[in-house]
Parts: C-alpha cells; sequence; structure tokens
C-alpha cells in the first residue's frame, strides 16, 4: 500500500500540529504543514493526493488557494477546515466541488480522520480498477498480436500468459516464418518489463568478427576502426529483455562468452575492465532442433539449461487448419489500410487453394503471396488464379527464406516490369504506386530492367 501525501495550509502553527499529530498515528498518511497559500503552491510538484484549505489565510482568501490548486491538478481532492459556521459559505464552497466542509471544533480532528480514510479508500479503489482493467488488456493483447484460433494457437495463448507473468527465461523454437520474434516481442509487452527496451538481435546475421562487439560493445581504442565508444545489445536491453534469435549459430568460443555474461549477470565491453550489471530478460529462438545440436557437440549444454527456461514451440502454419484463411483476411485488410484502398473480397476457390497447399515458408510465406494476390485482383476479388505458390513459382522465384517486406516488394515491381514488356508507366498505374518509386528502385539497382 502506498503512502498518502496530505498537504495541510492553517495559518494556526499549533492547531496544525494538532491534525498533523492525529493523522500521522495512522502509518500510511504522510503530513506536511504550511502557513500560507503561497508555501503550498510552491510545493505541488511534490504531488500530495489531498490538500486541507483553512479559509483565513494570511496571503490569499481559501476560496483563491482552491482555484489555484484546481488549476495545477483538476480532480484533486481537497477538504476545507474552517472557523467559520456560516451554512450558506459551506453551501457555497461545496457547489465548487471540495471533497468535505469541516467546521474547526471539538470533533474536528475525528471528522477529518474519517473523511481522509474515506479519500485513501477511494485511491485505492481507483488503483485496483486500473490496475484489474491492465490485466484484462493484457489478458486479449495476445489475440490482438498473433491472429488464430487454432486449438495449437490457444495453446500457446496459454503458454504466453505463463511466460509474462514471470521473469523465467523463454526459448522459441519453431520453422523460419513462424513468428518468433513476433512472439518474443508480445510476451515482453505483456511483462512488467514493458516500458523497457526489446532489444532483438538476429545472431545469423551478423559477421562473425564483429558479433563480440555488437553485443558487449568496446571502448574507444579496442581495435583498428574503433574510433568510440559503442554500447552492445546487452547493454541496451538494461531493465527489459533480449531477444537473440538464431543462437544455435553461434559458434562454440562465443557460446561460452554468453554463458559467463548470463550467469554473471554482468557484461564487460571488448578493450575495457569495467564490470556493467545488468538487469535483463533473455528471450532465444531457432529454428534448429537444440537439444540435437547439444548431441552433435555444435551447442554447449551449460548453455543450453541455462537458455531454456520456459519452452514454447511454435506450430508450423501447414498444421493449423483454418488460421490460414483467418490471417489471409488480416494481411488482405492490412494490405488495403496500408494503400489506401477498400477490403477487397477473397473468393472461395482462393480460399481452397490455400488451404491445399504446405507453406514452406509458414507465416511469412502467406503474407508474400496475399500481398501479391491483392495486386494481381486490381482490387476486384482474389480469385484461385491470384494465388500463387511463391516457393515454386518460375518468374523471379520467392522462397522461404527470410526476407523483409521491401525486399518481397522488389519482387512484386520485378515481376510486373517483366509482364509489361519493361514498360515503368503501365507497372506504375498497375501497382497503384509513382513512377518516382520505381525509377528510385532501378538507381539502387533493387530491380532491373534487362532480365
Amino acid at each position: 500500500m502506498s503512502t498518502l501525501q496530505i498537504f495541510i495550509v492553517e495559518d494556526d502553527p499549533w492547531y496544525g500540529e494538532l491534525l498533523k499529530y492525529h493523522l500521522s498515528h495512522n502509518p500510511d498518511f504522510s503530513v506536511t504543514l504550511f502557513t500560507s497559500g503561497g508555501d503550498c503552491l510552491k510545493n505541488m510538484h511534490l504531488s500530495p493526493d489531498v490538500v486541507c484549505v483553512d479559509l483565513g489565510l494570511p496571503d490569499m482568501p481559501g476560496s483563491k488557494l482552491i482555484d489555484k490548486v484546481r488549476s495545477i491538478r483538476t480532480n484533486l481532492p481537497i477538504v476545507v477546515i474552517s472557523g467559520q459556521e456560516d451554512i450558506s459559505m459551506a453551501i457555497t464552497i461545496m457547489k465548487t466541488g471540495v471533497f468535505d466542509y469541516i467546521i474547526k471544533n471539538d470533533t474536528a480532528k475525528d471528522l477529518l480522520w474519517n473523511t481522509i480514510c474515506r479519500i485513501n479508500e477511494n485511491a485505492q479503489l481507483k488503483s485496483e480498477v486500473l490496475e484489474l482493467k491492465g490485466k484484462l488488456e493484457e489478458k486479449f493483447s495476445f489475440e490482438k498480436t498473433i491472429i488464430g484460433q487454432s486449438p495449437a494457437i490457444k495453446k500457446l495463448y496459454s503458454l504466453l500468459e505463463k511466460a509474462s507473468s514471470n521473469g523465467i527465461n523463454i526459448s522459441i523454437s519453431g520453422e523460419t516464418g513462424t513468428g518468433k520474434e513476433l512472439v518474443a516481442k508480445a510476451i515482453h509487452q505483456n511483462s512488467n518489463r514493458k516500458k523497457k527496451p526489446f532489444v532483438a538481435v538476429n545472431m545469423a546475421a551478423i559477421p562473425r568478427d564483429l558479433i563480440e562487439s555488437e553485443l558487449f560493445g568496446h571502448e574507444k581504442g579496442a581495435f583498428t576502426g574503433a574510433t568510440d565508444r559503442k554500447i552492445g545489445k546487452f547493454e541496451e536491453a538494461q531493465g527489459g529483455t533480449i531477444f537473440l534469435d538464431e543462437i544455435a549459430e553461434l559458434d562454440l568460443s562465443l557460446q561460452s562468452k554468453i554463458l559467463r555474461v548470463l550467469q554473471e549477470r554482468e557484461v564487460v565491453r571488448v578493450g575495457g575492465n569495467q564490470k556493467i550489471k545488468l538487469d535483463i530478460r533473455l528471450i532465444s529462438a531457432t529454428h534448429k532442433t537444440l537439444h540435437e545440436e547439444v548431441r552433435k557437440g555444435r551447442f554447449r549444454e551449460d548453455l543450453y539449461y541455462r537458455i531454456m527456461g520456459l519452452p514454447i514451440e511454435l506450430p508450423p502454419l501447414r498444421e493449423r487448419g483454418s488460421d490460414i484463411l483467418l490471417l489471409a483476411k488480416h494481411f488482405v485488410k492490412e494490405f488495403g489500410e496500408w494503400n489506401k484502398l477498400k477490403e477487397i473480397p477473397i473468393s472461395k476457390k482462393a480460399y481452397d487453394k490455400l488451404l491445399s497447399y504446405n507453406f514452406p515458408g509458414n507465416v511469412r510465406e502467406l503474407k508474400a503471396m496475399i500481398d501479391l494476390a491483392c495486386v494481381m485482383s486490381n482490387g476486384v476479388e482474389i480469385t484461385a488464379e491470384d494465388i500463387t505458390y511463391p516457393s515454386v513459382r518460375e518468374d523471379r522465384e520467392f522462397t522461404a527464406i527470410e526476407k523483409k517486406l521491401n525486399e518481397y516488394i522488389q519482387d512484386i515491381i520485378q515481376f510486373y516490369l517483366k509482364k509489361y514488356d519493361r514498360n515503368v508507366l503501365v507497372v506504375a498505374e498497375k501497382l497503384g504506386i509513382g513512377k518516382s518509386t520505381i525509377y528510385n528502385m532501378l538507381k539502387r539497382n533493387e530491380v532491373v530492367l534487362n532480365n
């Protein structure tokens, strides 16, 4: 339970001390006295939870102080403590929205105690409601992030809730394209570390001679080219989550260094001596069978047990049944929003064709197929003819390897350039994009005309 911060503004020091002494019997109350309205206003940055105001202050009327306090904190509870027993005055003050009006007499200190206790109870109830609301939003956020209703995905939701409720390490396995980073982000965003950084590192994408510097950072002059200090990914994730994707791609020497970092909860930059304490959560992922890598001597057994924590295996798309259709509709809607187009309907035959495919590239491959189908449909309806299998297509073959969205866009534009005999104006019109977009991609050699 947090401490309730109470300001009492009373020009009679003796009476103020009496009220403070009485309220201080509650260890959850912290009372600060002021003898003028000006002193109270100067300390409003301390964020009091309630302000008790005497109407007869030396530097300003109590009513003016109330107005000034309200201008700073609109909904702050205000209690008036006054020696004036004028009923009409009390009614007028109460109409301004003060929480209570207490007359200075023998019962005033007890009435104030009861009033402050009610304010405290209200604050606690409000805090509990906000906490419950946050938990309710957290419960459903996975379903907004990870689309699906299949038994495999419902089982995944249950695991993700468990993963988010504590700080255990998480190891995610699954085929390429199943959404391992998406799941890692969802866990982070629903954990108590969500306000801190989420740092993702693809181990397979970093050159071997740079990976140690990338992960642990380096000091200026640590090696040729180290002209400045560099903060590593582990430090970047301080207080939050570090996601090490494709962790099985690390060589054994670096595995031992990562093991030490995880065991000691500290990192030393390359070329440095300072030990930097870490407060991070680790989520790792791989498309390989990690225990098989251990058996073959390619992955350290001690690191395997250190990172294992709660294992989460993501199901391949071919095992998710009608989730394929839910995801297809989601990607069509996303494509429309991105391109400012109305949602394109999908024919039954197109759905049937999608369900008949085994998706070696999983969700990433489905998205590429749907993006292309939206383009091919000309915005009317996605038919079976618009659904092409990227992993076996003859024209600039899409593969089931990981690609960025921009790379798939390049594939689509390249396909249209070939289809429309390299006519940039026609392709731009067909795709609903500016011709300068295509010319810029040609200039950067992202697409070519002479293929």
